[in-house]
This record gives structure tokens, C-alpha cells and sequence, in this order.
């Protein structure tokens, strides 16, 4: 079975309702990005930075899975797939898709600020002030802020250095480390980039560019992955 590495960003959950992540203006749902998403932004008013994330996971526990999520898992009946997200959301994991890494956290996690940034799971539970981890720390969102390390990115890189074709979906590829990804799948093998207005990647010849929304693009591309791979349904 070929192994399909497909890197998803903020596209694929925008068509579910959830905002996507920079706004044209700069903003993140009306508050600036360093406001909300920095350890600055943390240190200068966790209160607002809690209070957004539980509004964003209220929002993700609303959303449903729509079809470019479900494409994605459809795609494990004849791929080893293995989904890198940028999105901090669960809809892969809803839809079915069963290995999943996620680049930037998870808003249904919660981690100590203490040593050992100790991972707590979010049920319909919000964080508030004083919500400690079992070192006494304060419980922050388990999400990777700017001017934060990226600790999957190890991970990600050694699944696409094994991949046979790379999916690229929903993401600007603007955002470093993780638009880095592409560079390292193997020369020779394949990616598909589906976007309505792509940020062309310089990755060579062996680059299919759909130029639509997930939702219209995943079910183009698994047929285009079954050409390529002479994979027969039947």
C-alpha cells in the first residue's frame, strides 16, 4: 500500500464554519494575533487569551466534519494515510481519519505552564483562571503560539521523508516550519496542491495544482491519486 502524507490547513475547516486563522485585515475573530496567540500575549492578559480559546472551542465542538474531511479518511481504504494538520480543531478525528498529527496543538487540550508542560484532555470543559495541572501550574491552551517551538514538526518531517505523494490542502503555505514540509518529501514523488488561489511552492515538475476549495477538490484529487497509482475500485 503507497503511503500519502496529506497536510491540511485552515481551509478545509473554514468550510465547516470555522474561522480561519488570519483574516485579510490582519485580525483573528476581531482581536489581534499578538493579543491572543503569543507567549507575550499570555503573560500580558491570560484572562483574554482563555476566554478566546474557549470561544473557539465552543465553536469546534459545533462544527461537523464535512466532505473534504471525509475524502481525506475515504482515501485509507487504498492509502497508508497519515493526516499533518496545521488546523486546531478535531473534524479529522471526527470524520474518521485514524493517524493524525497536529502541528499546532489541539484546542481540546489543555497543558500545565510548568516544567513539565503536563497535557490535560478537554471535554466540555472550559480553562479558567486557576485551573491548575497536577504541578500547580496554570492550565493554558495546549496550542503552539508564534515565537513558540514546533515540537511535531520531527514527526511530520520523518512521514513525509517515507511518503509516495504528498496532499496539500486548505493552507497558504505561509506559515514556517510547517509550509517547510513539502521540501522534504523525496525527489520524483508526487504532490497535489488543492487551493482556490495557491501560493505556488517551488517543488519542481511533479506539481498538480487544483485551483478550488477542499470540499470541490478532495473528491478531483482521490480519483486523480487512483490514476496516478493505477488503483482500480472495483
Amino acid at each position: 500500500m503507497k503511503k500519502l502524507v496529506v497536510f491540511t490547513g485552515a481551509g478545509v475547516s473554514a468550510e465547516s464554519g470555522i474561522a480561519t486563522f488570519r483574516a485579510s485585515d490582519g485580525l483573528w475573530e476581531n482581536h489581534r494575533i499578538e493579543d491572543v496567540a503569543s507567549p507575550e500575549g499570555w503573560a500580558k492578559d491570560p484572562s483574554l487569551v482563555l476566554d478566546f480559546y474557549n470561544m473557539r472551542r465552543a465553536q469546534a465542538r459545533k462544527a461537523m466534519p464535512n466532505l473534504a474531511h471525509e475524502t481525506i479518511c475515504e482515501l485509507e481504504q487504498w492509502f497508508d494515510v497519515v493526516v499533518v494538520t496545521q488546523n486546531i480543531d478535531n473534524l479529522h478525528e471526527r470524520a474518521g481519519s485514524r493517524r493524525i498529527i497536529h502541528l499546532h496543538g489541539s484546542i481540546f487540550h489543555a497543558r500545565g505552564t510548568g516544567k513539565n508542560e503536563e497535557l490535560v484532555e478537554l471535554h466540555s470543559e472550559d480553562i479558567q483562571i486557576g485551573d491548575l495541572a497536577s504541578d500547580g501550574s496554570q492550565l493554558r491552551p495546549h496550542i503552539v503560539w508564534f515565537g513558540e517551538s514546533v515540537p511535531m514538526m520531527d514527526f511530520a518531517i520523518e512521514e513525509v521523508l517515507s511518503a509516495d505523494a504528498l496532499l496539500v490542502v486548505g493552507t497558504s503555505l505561509q506559515v514556517y516550519p510547517a509550509a517547510s514540509l513539502l521540501t522534504y518529501l523525496p525527489s520524483g514523488k508526487p504532490i497535489f496542491l488543492v487551493d482556490p488561489s495557491p501560493s505556488i511552492p517551488s517543488v519542481g515538475k511533479n506539481l498538480e495544482v487544483i485551483r478550488t476549495k477542499a470540499v470541490e477538490g478532495l473528491p478531483l484529487v482521490k480519483d486523480m491519486l487512483l490514476r496516478h497509482f493505477n488503483i482500480t475500485t472495483s
